[in-house]
């Protein structure tokens, strides 16, 4: 837990799952920034911000991209039911928990999926930039009907994370647009909304077809809603455990964890129609984007489970045959194996012994010795000289 303190207040908050060894912050210099600018402090004004009178958050104000509540959790007390926007479950867990813990009542914030219908009006658009241009982009599109020529918009991030593409899309897509000097290696952006801009539809989501030597997943055709990891090619990494992927038996229970696109759950269900295939991402537009490639190859009729949520959390102990993993190792700029651990460890929990976890990842990783510590074992099935793909296998 880290306290971030405000002109309104002090706050504890917290990442979700809660872990006390963690020791990166639920907020960050961008989100300190921007609040300070919304309260109209004096320090502000120094670094040549416009204005110093507080920003009139009485009409409907929208947070995107909050990563972890910080600002919903603020703005939950001084604007009328904040409406937070995010494509992370886990995002949202970590409001609700941070509101709770504010002592706001949980109808304090109106919490969205990036998939969900925006406020038809925004008067307020605080947008949090998220490392996928792609994503900023669809978001924008999405949002630019609900602006007005009063609405307010401003964008936070840090130095490294705001380019001039950046800036592009917001001038592009919303109207004129500047930045504030940086502090504490944050930035804001200011874009006043243009109404003769017509942004048009979203170019997402996007698909192509797999070429022959893309192994189970060769012909299949890929949906990818933006923000989605690779979106406008096949990975290396996917494309090699392609090559490698193992046949489920009819009735299976086969989870597709941390499912991206979906591709891999795809082509087992393809291969195995008979197999009961469940793909689970912790991202709103990565379970759309599977359940639309799922949609786009499987036979009439199939069907399959798509779940936004914390890995295998929700998935009943010892319910599940075969888990294909390829676990992410980056949480926003930090590159940390606590993901993949906990995904490791909640695919032991929901296996049935004699159930096999199939997980790639590069070499560098050493993934091996995690699976040998939960499971007592890790088989290397292939390998080249960037990845591994390994098979642990539960014993009882």
């Amino acid at each position: 837990m880290n306290r971030l303190s405000t002109s309104w207040g002090a706050y504890d908050l917290t990442r979700f799952p809660e872990d006390p060894r963690d020791q990166l912050r639920a907020w960050s210099a961008a989100d300190a920034y921007l609040l300070r600018h919304l309260a109209g402090e004096e320090e502000t004004a120094a670094v040549g911000l416009p204005g110093t009178a507080p920003v009139d958050l009485s009409g409907t104000v929208a947070v995107v991209g909050d990563r972890w509540g910080a600002l919903t959790t603020v703005l939950a007390g001084h604007a009328r039911v904040p409406v937070q926007i995010t494509d992370s479950f886990l995002a949202q867990q970590a409001t609700r928990a941070n509101l709770a813990r504010a002592g706001h009542a949980p109808d304090a914030a109106r919490l969205l999926t990036t998939r969900e219908a925006p406020p038809a009006r925004i008067d307020v658009l605080l947008i949090r930039v998220p490392k996928s241009l792609a994503l900023l982009e669809d978001q924008l599109h999405r949002l630019a009907p609900a602006l007005h020529e009063g609405t307010v918009v401003i964008g936070t991030g840090m130095v490294t994370e705001i380019h001039t593409s950046t800036l592009e899309l917001f001038e592009r897509l919303v109207g004129p647009t500047r930045t504030s000097l940086a502090r504490q290696k944050a930035r804001l952006i200011f874009s006043a909304p243009d109404p003769a801009r017509t942004p048009g539809p979203s170019p997402w989501p996007g698909s192509y077809v797999l070429p022959a030597d893309s192994g189970a997943g060769a012909g299949l055709t890929v949906v990818n809603h933006a923000g989605i990891f690779c979106a406008d090619r096949l990975d290396i990494g996917t494309r090699f455990f392609l090559k490698h992927l193992p046949r489920a038996r009819a009735g299976a229970h086969v989870v597709d964890l941390g499912c991206g696109n979906g591709v891999l759950g795809t082509a087992v269900s393809v291969a195995e129609p008979g197999a009961d295939v469940t793909f689970i991402d912790e991202s709103f537009q990565a379970v759309a984007s599977a359940e639309a490639t799922f949609r786009a190859n499987a036979g009439e009729g199939a069907d399959a489970d798509f779940v936004a949520g914390d890995a295998l959390a929700a998935v009943p102990p010892g319910s599940v045959d075969l888990v294909l993993n390829n676990p992410p190792f980056h949480s926003h700029q930090a590159t940390t194996g606590a993901t993949a651990w906990r995904m490791f460890s909640g695919a032991r929990a929901a296996l049935r012994p004699g159930g096999e976890l199939w997980v790639i990842g590069n070499r560098h990783l050493a993934y091996h010795v995690k699976l040998r510590k939960l499971f007592g074992n890790a088989e290397v099935v292939a390998s080249d000289p960037k990845f591994v793909v390994l098979r642990a296998t539960k014993s009882r």
